[in-house]
């Protein structure tokens, strides 16, 4: 009997990726008025400064923890599921939860570069920072194009990949 050779892993397509991370941003909207809600619950819906930036830390907190989370659970959020993806780390079972919190800080790459030149330029117009933010999602995603196994920088830092899943048989009908 002779070893079985490794199942080559298929990478997503970037568009798929991509639309992926669009529907997650709309799945994600919703877990941030939740928590929203549930701060301004807790907080009586302070206006003080202090509360207002309590308030950017909580949705950070609970950002992370939901990416995490699913990511720890089953390799994939909601979003990923849907259009069968999942995040591994070769040799693991599950993702460790410290490549887990490395996956989801180097991935604020796809928008801390152009928040940072819109601080550093003063830009506050929605146009400016909606284009600025364009213009660096697109750079990150590019940064694809020159991996040789077609992942995203965040994930070859963190030392994760991006695979596809296969579809799921179709049941027959009776």
């Amino acid at each position: 009997m002779s070893p079985s050779k490794p199942v080559p892993v298929a990478t997503p397509s970037i568009l798929r990726r991509v639309t992926a991370m669009l529907y997650e941003a709309l799945l994600l909207f919703a877990v941030e008025m939740l928590a929203i809600a549930a701060y301004m619950l807790v907080t009586l819906n302070s206006q003080h400064p202090l509360a207002r930036e309590g308030m950017k830390l909580w949705l950070l907190l609970v950002t992370a923890a939901y990416f995490m989370w699913c990511w720890i659970d089953s390799g994939h959020t909601l979003a990923m599921k849907t259009w069968r993806i999942k995040v591994v780390k070769l040799g693991c079972h599950k993702l460790p939860l410290r490549t887990a919190a490395a996956r989801f800080l180097l991935a604020w790459g796809w928008f801390a570069p152009a928040l940072a030149v819109c601080w550093a330029f003063g830009l506050h117009d929605k146009a400016q920072v909606g284009i600025a933010l364009a213009l660096g999602m697109a750079a990150w995603a590019l940064t694809a194009l020159f991996d040789k196994d077609r992942q995203f920088l965040h994930d070859r830092l963190a030392g994760t990949r991006l695979i596809a899943l296969p579809k799921a048989p179709r049941k027959a009908a009776r």
